[in-house]
């Protein structure tokens, strides 16, 4: 009797035959029993990530990002590992907001779930100020790719009005190439941050507060570092510049710990 995909989309077991008294038969050997359809996976993540679908794992599929065994007759069979892996994914897009390529990097760079989050400097490892916090992400040196408005309206799930509103109050500013308009990765996942607080009512004019501390920051890092960034000498200015992003990261978690410590108050 062929076998066919539930409703929800779950996808049967290798080798599971039905028997004629509604079981099933097991032909996979027993140390395949954990692997798991694209279905179950999507129902063991929902709680954590209500957001999942079986079309989403399967877009990280055709990204390359995750490599599910296959069974003869095509369906997608998955491991432990492989929900370990996909559970990162989803989470360094939700909590880091890091784009696809740069997921792909921390993965082949060894990073996985339950992996520390800032390392100790060891013997040998970049011990300078803030390195151990830096993640691989969006660079000072690389804007990286440009997306037109359309892309980043299908990848973010913004709405147009929002976008434009974002561009009204400075919070990004695309660069105009002929009659349309790009915007480099860092604006898009602004744009993305800015879609996702959206949903709780926070508005553009909201952002202001954001913006301005965004700056100051900048502001305050520049005067550091300024004698060394206006530099002659190439290799010092490369020096600065990576300082500078090693200060960046710090300040950055030293802001997220302070925003932590001052919500656990509103919480009690």
């Amino acid at each position: 009797m062929a076998v066919t995909s539930d409703p929800d989309g779950a996808e049967p077991l290798a080798g599971a035959s039905e028997t004629a008294d509604g079981g099933e038969a097991q032909a996979e050997p027993v140390a395949r029993a954990k692997s798991l359809t694209i279905g179950a996976v999507t129902k063991a993540l929902s709680q954590e990530f209500p957001d999942i679908s079986i079309s989403k794992i399967r877009y990280l599929e055709d990204q390359k990002l995750l490599t599910p065994r296959r069974t003869p007759g095509g369906y997608r069979l998955y491991s432990q590992n492989d929900v370990s892996r996909l559970r990162t994914i989803l989470r360094l897009q939700r909590d880091e907001f890091l784009p696809l390529r740069v997921i792909r990097q921390e993965l082949a760079a060894g990073r996985s779930e339950g992996a520390e989050q800032v390392a100790s400097p060891q013997a040998g490892s970049d011990a300078r100020p803030g390195a151990a916090l830096r993640r691989l992400t969006f660079t000072l040196r690389d804007k990286g790719a440009l997306y037109s408005l359309e892309d980043v309206v299908e990848e973010t799930g913004a709405e147009r009005r929002l976008v434009a509103e974002l561009e009204d109050y400075g919070i990004v500013a695309g660069e105009l190439r002929g009659n349309v308009r790009y915007y480099d990765e860092t604006e898009r996942e602004i744009i993305r941050a800015v879609t996702e607080l959206s949903r709780y009512g926070v508005a553009g004019r909201n952002l202001r507060v954001f913006k301005t501390s965004a700056e100051r920051e900048s502001g305050l890092l520049q005067q550091i570092l300024a004698p060394s960034l206006r530099s002659r000498n190439p290799e010092r200015r490369k020096e600065a510049v990576e300082a500078l992003e090693n200060l960046a990261a710090v300040a950055s978690h030293l802001k997220h710990l302070l925003l932590v410590r001052d919500l656990r108050r509103i919480a009690k």
